[in-house]
């Protein structure tokens, strides 16, 4: 077996300092913008697979392997994260991972997050049910807004997806957390705004929270809900958390020794500040900047420029 510095890892990355999970291991089991749904908000650019076909996406045999490889020495984690640039309930083997996971490793906690739209299909229900935590994304009840804002694949329903998600609810018994995403003039009204807050009561989450765009989204025309508002929605959506900027508390080690290669990996999933990604690679801020410039002047990475600061995102994600 490969020794944990010479693996490539495809199917794992970093651990990161996330800002929901803490110190998590992500899990990246679907093509990058394989998804059910095309986000308008979506940090890592347009859904380029727009699908709601179950299958082995990603071979079993080399997750295990990586996953083997890097667990075995028993590093610190918080979580081992389904999580990535797709829809992970989306491959067929899921059940067979998680399986894996809690057998061959049951000190690690696992966590899914997922855009909740394939659990009106009782077995994928009960495929994810040895999970430590659900997290699952809604950002809208009514179907315009819906359709405007997540753009589903054509064979999905809203009023199926509820559904789901409701009967999930029913027979998942560990951490359940629903996180809903406003984006300005659309899903901010009281009308839409009463009805989420319907159905999370129906819900009844362990947490909720409330996230808005402060990194590039996929289309431009996006706006963040402002500070003020976003506060008050909160408040009325049950006291929900507003999500805020994560900053590492521990310091973390990267999977990859090839650094330009475990930075470019890192802006592949989702756009990052060169703050944010000296803080995820644990290494000094002068270090990244100065291999950003030189990724940016070869046409490797591109930037824009947001509210927080200066991001930095694979070509193809503009």
């Amino acid at each position: 077996m490969k020794k944990k510095q010479d693996m490539v890892y495809r199917y794992i990355f970093g651990p990161v300092p996330s800002r929901r999970l803490g110190r998590s291991l992500g899990l990246d089991i679907i093509p990058h913008k394989t998804c059910t749904l095309d986000c308008v908000y979506c940090e890592c650019g347009r859904t380029t697979h727009l699908t709601v076909e179950r299958k082995e996406y990603t071979p079993l045999g080399r997750i295990k392997k990586e996953l083997e490889t890097f667990l075995s020495p028993g590093p610190e984690l918080d979580f081992i994260t389904f999580s990535g640039a797709g829809e992970p309930t989306l491959h067929s083997g899921i059940k067979e991972i998680i399986r894996f996971l809690k057998t061959a490793y049951p000190e690690y906690k696992l966590a899914l997050l997922t855009n909740g739209t394939l659990f009106n299909n009782s077995d994928t229900r009960s495929e994810i049910l040895d999970l430590d935590l659900v997290k699952i994304s809604m950002d809208a009840v009514y179907k315009k807004n819906f359709r405007r804002i997540n753009r589903p694949h054509r064979d999905l329903e809203l009023t199926g997806i509820i559904e789901g998600v409701m009967a999930l609810r029913k027979v998942f018994k560990k951490k359940f957390w629903v996180e809903v995403f406003l984006v300005s003039g659309y899903n901010d009204s009281d009308v839409e705004l009463k009805q989420i807050r319907n159905v999370l009561n129906m819900l009844a989450p362990d947490r909720i929270q409330l996230n808005t765009l402060d990194r590039p989204g996929t289309e431009p025309w996006v706006k963040p809900v402002d500070a003020k508002v976003l506060t008050e929605i909160a408040d009325y959506l049950y006291s929900a958390e507003v999500i805020t900027y994560f900053k590492a508390e521990h310091n973390i080690q990267t999977v990859a020794e090839d650094f330009d290669e475990c930075l470019l990996a890192t802006v592949k999933r989702r756009p990052c500040t060169a703050d944010d990604i000296a803080r995820v690679l644990d290494v000094d801020l002068n270090l990244v900047q100065r291999h950003l410039y030189a990724l940016t002047k070869n046409g490797a990475i591109t930037q824009k420029e947001m509210p927080r600061g200066i991001f930095y995102m694979i070509c193809q994600q503009i």
